[in-house]
């Protein structure tokens, strides 16, 4: 299928791994040109590199900068330039005793996770609703929706960033602009992988089988394995494509059947 992406230009967040890395790989398949990021410019060039390695006559490149600090995000947005299509990646996850979690520690999963989503789509949607033409996508989570217990910071920004995709959904109104969120559910992401990684050699198991014994105890899930990076990626190229037109203010989930509950 021809998913019509060939002359556009994208721009996705925290892409130098795991499901960013993946988004960009299928925008640069369907023939866009893809801006990656990372907060480190050797990870970013070598990200570049396998993205041509991967695509040959890929049209990519990298920009750096720290979502967790305003002036860098404001640098990224003046070297940018415009884009049209807006892939909101970016994000820290971990798990920590509500108790435990310190207003500064609260801030940055704020800055990350959901005001980077804030300042870019701010910097991006104008141009696209005078340009006629644009997609802003964010990649949430279930957890956003099921906030876990010991991941309150991260599910409560996750859920903020479904709330921000709604509201500026409603400034697309009759255009052919479009603002939708992805609910992923339990990723194999390169972060996942290396916490399964140390988890099983501190307990002198195989990763592979303590990976599967985590997927397996989930009682909801229906997938009853990981989702791998580019099923969520399959799902954000065809909403960054304009075969996605009659999809708009929408929360798609990509969870494997982790959520019970309606969206």
């Amino acid at each position: 299928m021809d998913l019509q992406l060939t002359g556009r230009r994208a721009f996705v967040s925290g892409s130098t791994q795991g499901i960013g890395y993946a988004i960009a790989r299928g925008l640069l398949h369907e023939g866009a040109s893809v801006v990656i990021n990372g907060r480190s410019a050797g990870r970013a060039q070598e990200a570049v590199q396998r993205l041509e390695a991967d695509v040959p006559g890929a049209v990519v490149s990298a920009l750096v900068a720290d979502f967790a600090d305003p002036s860098q995000v404001s640098r990224l947005l003046d070297d940018l330039g415009e884009v049209d299509v807006l892939v909101n990646n970016v994000g820290v996850f971990g798990l920590s005793a509500f108790g435990a979690i310190t207003d500064e520690e609260w801030q940055h999963y704020v800055d990350v996770n959901l005001m980077s989503g804030v300042r870019l789509s701010r910097q991006l949607l104008p141009g696209m609703l005078t340009r006629g033409w644009g997609r802003i996508l964010f990649v949430s989570s279930e957890s956003g929706v099921n906030v876990p217990a010991d991941m309150v910071h991260y599910g409560v920004t996750k859920a903020g960033m479904i709330a921000l995709a709604n509201g500026l959904a409603k400034l697309t109104r009759g255009t052919e602009v479009t603002v939708n969120t992805i609910l992923g559910g339990p990723t194999f992401s390169d972060g996942v992988a290396a916490t399964v990684t140390r988890f099983a050699d501190a307990q002198d198991m195989e990763p592979a089988d303590l990976k599967a014994a985590i997927a397996a105890g989930n009682p909801t899930s229906l997938l009853q394995r990981f989702i791998e990076p580019r099923e969520i990626a399959n799902l954000a190229v065809y909403l960054a494509s304009p075969l996605s037109s009659a999809t708009n203010g929408a929360a798609l989930r990509a969870d494997g059947g982790v959520l019970t509950t309606l969206t």
